[in-house]
């Protein structure tokens, strides 16, 4: 595009957490200033400029966790500068670690420089200067932000500066479960009460934690708290995705992580139930939203039961009767449909 560049600048810094705010709903004209306010407000101070400041198309939707705020902003290409002014005239003090959903963006933090792809991370400190750009004029900006306090970050400063401003890919089972759990939080956000943000809070700030001290080799300056948090999720996520498959037994998950049996049952040994019950408990629910789905009315029993890891029809039946007080055959009868089509389940 021909027209200049637009800049606004913010000053100050504050705190809020966003619901679900768009710049559709203002005047053409103040569009622009609604972003940089939100941004001073929410994120940090920046100098913003952008070509397309006129008419600027954004939206801010986020959530407080608690131990963390969770920001999803989209918005036009655009270039976004914090001096050494801004931060002695506010400074946040948190960690900025944003998963880029859309076009690419430039970065530049504490001497790196990187060009940040879609479906890669990046982290960034609100005390150093940062100077960002989105630089294609066609394209958009998305990016998922989880932004934690430098305090409740558990690794030393001097470890995580080394990769401020550079292309973190999430290409290990840890970084995969990290951006898995960004995205769904921030699509369910919605749905999560108080007690319940709290708690994903703190995971996702473990889950960071873990992350970034396998980018920083820092594994070993973990908290052994922090790693034990993320180790549970990561097989909570490995079980979820394996219920169907019969090799889901409490060795195999013990072995696929690397821990021995006892490190495994010590993980869940935390009152509410064993590492074998909590598979169990889990591919009886599938079974039974299966038994109670009227488009897989005509499909076996026993089928059903082993698509979710039961091979012997007896066990199967015993134990769904223990969990929900009626027989499989029984279940299904009281909550069959008759006008819904039967169709085979799908692939597990």
């Amino acid at each position: 595009m021909s027209e200049e560049w637009v800049s606004a600048d913010s000053q100050g810094a504050g705190a809020g957490a966003l619901v679900s705010l768009s710049s559709g709903e203002l005047p053409r004209g103040d569009r622009f200033d609604w972003f940089v306010e939100l941004v001073r407000e929410n994120v940090a101070p920046f100098s913003l400029g952008s070509v397309h400041a006129h008419g600027f198309e954004a939206h801010v939707a986020g959530v407080d966790l608690g131990s963390a705020q969770l920001t999803h902003l989209v918005f036009e290409p655009l270039h976004a500068a914090r001096t050494p002014r801004h931060i002695r005239r506010g400074d946040p003090e948190t960690y900025q670690l944003a998963l880029i959903g859309g076009s690419p963006m430039i970065t530049r933090q504490h001497d790196n420089e990187a060009e940040i792809s879609t479906g890669s991370l990046v982290f960034f400190d609100t005390s150093h200067p940062l100077d960002t750009l989105v630089p294609d004029e066609r394209g958009q900006g998305r990016v998922t932000l989880l932004r934690i306090p430098r305090d409740a970050l558990p690794l030393p400063a001097g470890r995580v500066d080394r990769v401020l401003a550079r292309r973190l890919a999430p290409d290990g089972v840890t970084g995969q479960v990290l951006c898995q759990y960004l995205t769904t939080v921030r699509d369910r956000a919605a749905d999560l009460g108080t007690g319940e943000r709290q708690r994903l809070g703190t995971i996702a700030v473990d889950l960071a934690a873990a992350f970034l001290a396998e980018h920083s080799d820092a594994r070993h300056l973990q908290s052994p708290e922090s790693y034990r948090q993320v180790l549970r999720t990561r097989i909570d996520c490995y079980i979820e995705s394996n219920l169907g498959s019969a090799d889901l037994t409490v060795a195999h998950l013990a072995a696929h992580h690397h821990i021995s049996l006892r490190s495994l049952h010590r993980l869940f040994d935390d009152g509410r139930e064993t590492v074998a019950a909590s598979i169990r408990r889990r591919r009886l629910e599938r079974c039974r939203a299966d038994l109670a789905d009227p488009r897989l009315a005509g499909y076996p029993i026993a089928a059903l039961a082993a698509r979710w890891g039961f091979s012997a029809p007896a066990e199967f039946s015993r134990a769904f009767r223990t969990a929900f007080g009626l027989s499989p055959r029984a279940f299904r009868h009281r909550t069959a449909s008759s006008d819904a089509p039967h169709v085979a389940p799908p692939a597990k």
